[in-house]
């Protein structure tokens, strides 16, 4: 089936583009209200008049400007600012002196805010320093001369700025990480998922003609020495794999953007109707491997089901190869209410202490992909009992009702 490659943009911000849409609209109706309750104290109300048919246009009209980071252009916010310090320098002439010295309102009031807001947004703390710094001067200017509340006031704005623009600053950053994190994971469980076909196929192949070459002898030798080296190196490609580089918005401000490969889930119980995992089981008994069942049908979904029998393959696959020709192996299937569980085990000589974890720095990923990795993509759990001497018994546990992938855990040593 073709994968599709989709986009996933990220914006822990999007909430605060949200807020500050609300913020401007509020205020503005906030500001023309103080202005309606002292209109008879005004010296020139047609000039005030004139300014909040402005602001009120002004904030209805740019409101999709406001939407988010992208459409907050910087041409925009200079715009904002500008009428925001107009607004405050124009209090002096509409208004009275008297109210102005006893620290009335100016007229865009707290609107002003949320000009300096959408430059912390938009630009982070730095931006948010500068808009604040031109507010502060156009109070100092409108007020004439220092005062208790203009400090107060300006200083309220400026702290309250400057932090929000630089916890924008620290969310762009971790979006920019989280990023970086869920490419890695979705590139590991594509290696993964290659690694194991490859394993299930190419490698065991390769595996085969450097042995059957050596036994022979002669021309037969060197292809099988020349099928070794091949396949030691497509193992270390395999383990190591490669990461591509994280595709981060060029506009940070936009958050960042990760690609994820989408793929037929294993576990999705709605891929076809569910099929009886004993009809899978059965082709793997043999004169060496005896299979007991249910006296009914195990049924799972058919994308866990073929999954599933192929981690008892590779187990089986590591009897043949590991415990000797002359080993036994036995696969018990058993169906429980909430889950299925199957049981691979030989008589071989077992494992040694530490061969599994020398065994998957080699490269040697039978067990950590075909085995381990198959049964966590289905949601379910691989358990490796191994006693050097008496055999080693491989437990498949896989719940009926679809999960999401789950880590793999053991009781003894895992190969």
């Amino acid at each position: 089936m073709p994968k599709l490659e989709r986009v996933m943009a990220m914006s822990v911000e999007q909430p605060l583009w949200r807020a500050l849409t609300g913020y401007r609209v509020l205020t503005m109706i906030y500001a023309v209200g103080l202005f309606i309750s002292a209109y008879d104290k005004f010296e020139r109300p047609w000039l005030a008049i004139v300014y909040f048919v402005v602001l009120a246009g002004w904030t209805l009209v740019t409101l999709p400007k406001v939407a988010g980071a992208a459409s907050c252009t910087k041409r925009f916010l200079a715009a904002d600012l500008t009428i925001a310090i107009a607004g405050i320098l124009l209090t002096r002439l509409a208004d009275s002196t008297a109210r102005i010295e006893a620290g009335g309102p100016t007229l865009p009031s707290i609107w002003t805010a949320g000009a300096v807001l959408a430059f912390a947004i938009k630009g982070g703390w730095r931006w948010a320093a500068f808009a604040s710094t031109l507010v502060a001067v156009a109070n100092l200017i409108h007020r004439g001369a220092p005062t208790r509340d203009t400090i107060h006031n300006v200083l309220l704005v400026w702290v309250a700025s400057i932090a929000i623009g630089y916890v924008v600053e620290v969310a762009r950053a971790s979006e920019r990480t989280l990023a970086r994190a869920l490419e890695i994971e979705a590139a590991t469980r594509e290696r993964e998922r290659l690694a194991r076909d490859i394993h299930d196929s190419v490698l065991q192949v390769l595996a085969m003609v450097q042995r059957r070459g050596t036994a022979l002898g002669g021309e037969a030798a060197e292809l099988g020495r020349m099928a070794g080296e091949q396949e030691v190196a497509l193992r270390t490609l395999v383990s190591g794999g490669l990461v591509p580089v994280s595709r981060i918005s060029e506009d940070a401000a936009q958050g960042a953007l990760v690609r994820v490969v989408d793929e037929p889930d294993p576990s999705d119980d709605g891929a076809g109707d569910p099929v009886d995992l004993r009809a899978l089981l059965a082709p793997y008994a043999g004169a060496k491997v005896t299979f007991a069942e249910p006296g009914g049908p195990v049924t799972l979904a058919p994308g866990r089901a073929r999954e599933l029998a192929a981690a008892v393959g590779a187990a089986l696959d590591n009897v043949r190869e590991h415990a000797g020709d002359g080993a036994r192996a036995w696969i018990l299937v058993e169906d429980w209410p909430d889950e299925i569980i199957v049981t691979v085990r030989d008589d071989g000589p077992g494992i040694p202490e530490g061969r599994l974890a020398q065994a998957e720095g080699e490269g040697r990923l039978g067990v950590a992909l075909s085995i381990r990795g198959r049964l966590r993509d289905i949601g379910g759990t691989a358990e490796l009992i191994s006693v050097p001497g008496q055999g080693t018994e491989v437990e498949l546990k896989v719940p009926k009702a679809a999960e999401g992938p789950k880590g793999v855990r053991g009781k003894a040593e895992k190969r």
